[in-house]
């Protein structure tokens, strides 16, 4: 019988306590072939995968992102919640290296959130970033022509002299973003948060052991080491890839943005990571 039962495919056998793993890994909303990042429709159907595997104990997600689009983070997030009350499964996140500002908003889908001592936890706040160009073209003696209809058509033109009314009105943006930020974790921290809320939102960061004392999250580990202390020793954790093994392999193998895009979306992805000295 010992023999039969092995030759079956681990994932068709009965017993042994399951929990899948969807990993959210990159900066959300940038997802070019060369640099996959995180949105909903690359992740969609990883999560309905493991949220639909059979005699599934829970969901675990492996977050490493430090952050991006604040719409995509957000879609992300009532996704996750949506099919966990769906299938009735609790969700664990895993934080690897960074879960900070839009990869702690995903992580914050979780009933319950696991970090390393080291990992880097929080910035919960909005952040907007852009050059100006106006004296360099006049120096160059280059004549910026714009035409547009639409009196807020052209704010914040990179190529024109900054408008302090422009920048207000993004900061008010800006605030309106940050405060559905907030009441977020409130509502999914609630009274675990110990810590004065100028602080906890004011969008720095912090290690993972600090993290735990402000209640971001909820306590130090890793995933094998977790999963088996609370499921037993033959819990099994099949990782549910975001995208084929032949996409994985042949990034051009599907119509996408030009090479000079690519290279660009790299960049600004490098300096997303490298907020975090990482």
């Amino acid at each position: 019988m010992a023999r039969l039962v092995a030759l079956i495919p681990e994932r068709f056998r009965v017993g042994s306590p399951v929990v899948p793993v969807v990993r959210l890994s990159g900066v959300i909303g940038y997802s070019t072939p060369l640099k996959p990042g995180l949105t909903l429709a690359s992740v969609a159907k990883p999560l309905e995968r493991a949220f639909a595997m059979r005699h599934a104990a829970a969901v675990a997600l492996a977050i490493n992102s430090p952050g991006g689009s604040a719409v995509q983070a957000h879609l992300i997030h009532r996704r996750i919640r949506f099919l966990a009350e769906e299938k009735k499964l609790p969700v664990i996140a895993f934080v690897e290296d960074l879960a900070a500002s839009g990869g702690y908003m995903i992580a914050c889908a979780a009933d319950e959130i696991i970090c390393d001592a080291s990992s880097i936890v929080g910035s919960i706040g909005v952040i907007g970033a852009s050059f100006g160009f106006d004296k360099a073209i006049e120096k160059l003696g280059i004549e910026r022509r714009l035409y547009t209809s639409g009196e807020r058509k052209s704010m914040l033109d990179p190529f024109l002299p900054e408008k302090p009314d422009d920048v207000e009105r993004l900061k008010a943006v800006q605030r309106e973003v940050h405060e559905t930020f907030i009441a977020l974790v409130k509502a999914r921290r609630g009274a675990k948060l110990d810590g004065h809320e100028t602080d906890l939102f004011s969008g720095e960061f912090w290690t993972g052991s600090r993290a735990r004392a402000l209640g971001l999250v909820d306590s130090i580990g890793d995933l094998r080491t977790l999963l088996r202390e609370r499921y037993g020793e033959k819990v099994r954790t099949p990782v549910i890839a975001e995208r084929s093994w032949f996409a994985r392999r042949l990034p051009f193998a599907s119509a996408g943005p030009s090479f000079a895009e690519d290279v660009v979306s790299a960049l600004e992805a490098r300096a997303w990571w490298a907020r975090y000295g990482l």
